[in-house]
């Protein structure tokens, strides 16, 4: 049986003051009386600051940083990162609400996904935004919904590669994919835009996420604006904006390595000069989701009960796979491995004896730490879940075995 390591302070952004986690300078202890519940997600707004201020300082100045609000779609995390970032990008209408909500100005937001609904295409066009087509149907419904609207609708075509991003946790291009338009494809597609009147904003190509392989990224980065420049040969108008996506990875397992700025932004660094030269009126941008909020954002769990079943402890908690499909392995992993785990309120304890965390479901699969380090937890104890800005409670199955929801809260 393999014995999880404690979490360790090169794992973790937040600060320690004695036994307590600090979250927006709160003792967590404190936090989760104020929040008057568990379990509950908390994101640090200025980890968020931290963490776009230190790419706006490694990354090359012209680039454009855009947020994806589906790692986190929390309004209140939406509308903190709308003063940060230069766009913010949405996949369903209800993204898209969230984001004019917060302020974000239509003409800074896009929308990306293969099955936009009529309905959504019409919110869309009518917001002023630039809608991502990625299908003949597409191109056809935003024009009609333009000609209805007696205006003018901005697209920008999104392309699915002959290419995907090598060492991506999620492969999202290359090969036959749900995602864009096949690249051989889009001449075709370009010109009935043109036929159509639509007003052409760039292109949009997103190969994969999750990497922590720097030359990978490089490598996707390189080729994506090769293909953006040469099938804007084939272009209604020249192209204003080049969106080449993300992939930006943050470590989760032990072994996993930071990922490594300085040879992205050289190569980008490259790849503006090249866009300079070849399109003079286009911005660069990448759009980054999980990398701006992910370890920015902590779950917590307060432990019900502590038992032992021959010879295992069990730490189980009021939250569990309901609230955290991904810290339970059930969100792609093939292997279940765990998130960094500690107990918040005692993290100046040693390590006791190792415990598995888990919530109240009845179900195997309902585990957020198996076989952990932890301090010697007991009722009341509250379990922190680290690395879960991004992809945590919108990606979860809430309604699963009927319990409540957890809060969140932005700090």
């Amino acid at each position: 049986m393999s014995i999880a390591k404690p979490v360790h302070a090169d794992q973790i952004h937040f600060a320690v003051d004695g036994a307590e986690l600090l979250v927006g300078g709160l003792p967590l202890s404190r936090l989760a009386e104020r929040v008057g519940s568990t379990p509950f997600y908390a994101y640090d707004r200025a980890l968020l600051d931290a963490r776009v201020a230190s790419l706006r300082e490694a990354l090359p100045s012209a680039l454009r940083l855009h947020y994806s609000v589906k790692a986190n779609p929390m309004p209140a995390v939406v509308r903190h990162m709308t003063g940060l970032v230069d766009g913010i990008d949405v996949a369903s209408g209800g993204e898209l609400r969230v984001a004019l909500d917060a302020g974000q100005a239509p003409d800074a937001i896009s929308f990306a996904g293969p099955g936009k609904s009529e309905a959504e295409l019409m919110q869309s066009v009518a917001a002023g935004i630039n809608i991502h087509v990625e299908s003949r149907r597409e191109i056809d419904a935003v024009a009609r919904c333009g000609d209805r609207l007696g205006v003018r609708p901005r697209v920008t075509v999104r392309i699915n590669p002959p290419f995907e991003l090598k060492a991506s946790g999620m492969r999202m291009g290359g090969g036959a994919k749900p995602f864009g338009i096949d690249s051989e494809q889009v001449p075709e597609h370009l010109a009935h835009i043109a036929a159509l009147g639509l007003d052409f904003h760039g292109f949009h190509i997103f190969s994969g996420s999750q990497s922590l392989k720097a030359d990978a990224i490089v490598e996707c980065q390189a080729r994506s604006v090769e293909l953006a420049l040469e099938l804007s040969q084939h272009a209604p108008s020249a192209p204003r904006l080049l969106n080449i996506g993300g992939g930006f990875g943050i470590p989760y397992f032990p072994g996993e390595a930071r990922l490594d700025l300085a040879p992205i932004a050289e190569g980008l660094e490259r790849l503006l000069e090249q866009v300079k030269s070849a399109l003079p009126q286009a911005a660069l941008a990448i759009e980054l989701g999980r990398y701006l909020v992910g370890e920015a954002g902590i779950y917590v769990a307060r432990v019900v009960d502590r038992k032992v079943s021959r010879g295992q402890t069990f730490l189980i908690t009021d939250g569990g796979m309901h609230h955290h499909l991904a810290a339970s392995g059930n969100l792609g992993q093939v292997i279940r491995k765990n998130y960094p785990l500690a107990v918040g309120n005692r993290m100046d304890a040693a390590p006791g004896a190792p415990a598995t965390v888990t919530g109240p479901l009845c179900t195997p699969l309902d585990i957020l730490g198996e076989n952990v380090a932890l301090p010697d937890a007991q009722e009341g104890d509250l379990v922190v879940v680290f690395q879960s800005g991004a992809y945590g409670l919108s990606a979860s199955p809430t309604g699963f075995l009927g319990h409540p929801a957890p809060r969140e809260v932005l700090v």
